[in-house]
């Protein structure tokens, strides 16, 4: 005969007044955590109570009832009440409804609680987006649905985005084949195939991040903080009609624009519009680009222009911040540091003042008529104008030296023919008595001075040479001096004819480039590096080398590390098989570098 299973009985529940209940002391729960009580308050005073009390009878000495009751589970609740109760939103009488276990109970009190706040389970995100749904689908807003479950505005919109997503990996992550973390980066997209096709290709992968699947669906778009963007403006864009991505998840800089070709359009008519200002300036031509090969200007001349003079309104702003500035390193001279607030005004009282003595370059009209300017974008997304290039067919014919034989500095000798002078001889077989041979050359008149032969002048200035050489090595000074005058001369004025000292620097251009790299750490300091020495280079030949000479040693191998640092090449390149330059020599060139960079102690994570 079989057992008959036994029936569970349930415990009772009644409505009982509030001003019969107590809290427990058995309630296991001493650390706030969640939804405050205030919070829950509201929610019961606009909801009411949708969960009963936990309660159990509270006997005397004997173990008779008293009538009252404790709340070992569900004392958030009954604390809610009581504020509603001090409110007076809620009568001392009113009924709670309780569901109250048996005096003398086998079941503690303790494992009640336990039990109440352990075994619950929290809601899973995807019911709860489905539940927002279905709430704004009623009518419900965002605001309206946030205030009701006392969450931020941004944690309705994060959970709608979910609606986004394509309905086959909300299956999937349905069914725990995905994290929610993965969920959030495909919602980025609304495009659900191509979510389900990246889906593919990193569910076949080993590294499956949600930062991987961001950067896929990411691929072919603009980051908002991209430079471009910076130059036109979100706003521009926006207006254009072209679409922006959101991540409602993580922190976006703003979003990914999904339309470049309208980006760039609005980019490049910005950059003509400046290019057209400039023209209207007079200059002869005006080039634009997003950006221009490294060492761009290299070819190029360079016209000099004078500095714009502070008017006397900025003058009065230049010392008003400077005097600001030193109001302020005064008050914090003790303090080992500024407060935020008063750093971050000292930075701005930075770039005013550096915005002021940067003074704009005026040029002669007649050197405008000639020369160019390059527009471009800078690395912040500012505009950046090069002014006064000057194309080599574009500078001015410079007068041809003549050299004299008239005492003057330098002479005119006629160029060698190949023969040799031949001298009368009065008594030469050849002629017979009498007879002499005349010289192919006029004599020269007698109070002149005769020039001397080429090839007399080649084999003495060769001796010279020699000479030269001799005492160059026996004077390292001198030496170094006269190599950086021509290093110099070559990188900053490229100035025509033959150098006495045959050594050069060639700048290797980097037209392949990132479009970051003219922004980076190491491009900065070699501009500023670049533009320091350029301004301390006196304005001619023969000043340039009693400015070098008196130059300290410091000075001296420090501009010349600069005047080098041109001609560093490590470059991969991929060379034709019958080229001037070899694959070998490269891989060797490559080596060398590497070498290089080990005595530099390169770090390029350091360099930026």
């Amino acid at each position: 005969m079989a057992t008959a299973i036994p029936k569970i009985s349930l415990s009772s529940s009644r409505d009982i007044p509030f001003n019969r209940l107590v809290l427990s002391q058995s309630n296991v729960r001493r650390v706030k955590s969640g939804l405050s009580i205030e919070e829950l308050a509201r929610d019961i005073e606009r909801r009411g109570l949708l969960q009963s009390l936990n309660v159990r009878p509270v006997l005397d000495d004997t173990g008779a009832e008293t009538g009252t009751y404790e709340v070992p589970a569900g004392g958030r609740r009954f604390r809610a009440l009581e504020l509603l109760v001090k409110q007076k939103k809620l009568a001392k009488t009113a009924p709670v409804p309780c569901v109250v276990r048996e005096a003398g109970s086998a079941i503690l009190a303790e494992d009640d609680s336990l039990a109440e706040n352990v075994q619950r389970v929290a809601l899973h995100p995807l019911d709860q987006f489905r539940a927002f749904r279905d709430m704004l689908e009623k009518g419900m807003s965002e605001e309206e649905i946030a205030a009701a479950f006392f969450v931020a505005p941004t944690v309705v919109k994060q959970r709608l985005r979910l609606m986004t997503v394509s309905d086959k990996l909300l299956d999937i992550y349905e069914q725990d084949g995905m994290k929610l973390e993965q969920l959030m980066a495909f919602s980025i997209s609304d495009d659900p195939a191509r979510q389900e096709q990246v889906w593919e290709i990193v569910n076949q992968s080993h590294n499956r991040e949600p930062y991987v699947i961001r950067r896929m669906l990411t691929e072919k778009t603009v980051r908002a903080s991209d430079r471009r963007v910076r130059f036109v403006g979100l706003e521009a864009y926006i207006a254009a009609g072209g679409p922006i991505m959101r991540d409602l998840f993580e922190v976006d800089d703003g979003g990914w624009l999904q339309d470049p070709a309208v980006l760039d359009r609005l980019v490049m008519e910005k950059l003509q519009e400046a290019a057209e200002q400039l023209r209207a300036e007079g200059w002869k031509w005006v080039e634009t680009a997003l950006s221009f090969p490294w060492g761009h200007t290299r070819q190029f001349a360079e016209i000099d222009g004078t500095e714009v003079p502070l008017t006397d309104e900025e003058t009065a702003r230049l010392e008003a911040l400077h005097s600001e500035q030193e109001t302020i390193e005064a008050e914090y001279a003790q303090a080992d540091e500024y407060p935020d607030a008063v750093d971050a005004r000292l930075g701005e009282i930075e770039q005013a003042v550096l915005a002021l003595e940067e003074r704009p370059l005026a040029f002669d009209p007649a050197d405008m008529a000639r020369a160019g300017a390059f527009v471009s974008l800078d690395s912040d997304g500012t505009l950046q104008v090069e002014r006064g290039f000057v194309l080599p067919e574009d500078m001015p014919a410079e007068p041809e030296v003549i050299d004299n034989a008239d005492g003057s500095d330098e002479y005119d000798h006629p160029t060698y023919d190949g023969r040799e002078e031949r001298i009368a001889d009065y008594g030469g077989d050849e002629g017979g008595e009498g007879d002499s041979i005349v010289p192919d050359v006029e004599p020269e008149e007698e109070d002149g001075i005769r020039p001397l032969p080429d090839r007399l002048l080649t084999e003495l200035t060769a001796w010279r040479t020699l000479a030269l050489r001799d005492a160059f090595a026996s004077k390292p000074h001198i030496a170094l001096t006269e190599l950086l005058h021509t290093l110099v001369r070559d990188v900053y004025w490229q100035t025509p004819g033959a150098d006495c000292l045959e050594a050069y620097v060639r700048e290797i251009p980097l037209p392949v480039h990132s479009p970051d790299m003219p922004g980076s750490l190491p491009a900065h300091a070699l501009r500023q590096r670049n533009e320091g020495w350029k301004h301390d280079l006196p304005e001619n030949e023969d000043a340039l080398w009693r400015w070098i000479d008196g130059l300290d040693d410091a000075s001296r191998m420090a501009l010349l590390a600069h005047c080098l640092s041109f001609g560093v090449n490590a470059l991969y390149e991929r060379m034709p098989a019958y080229g001037a330059v070899s694959q070998r020599s490269v891989t060797e060139r490559l080596k060398r570098a590497d070498r290089l960079a080990a005595a530099l102690s390169l770090d390029l994570v350091e360099a930026g």
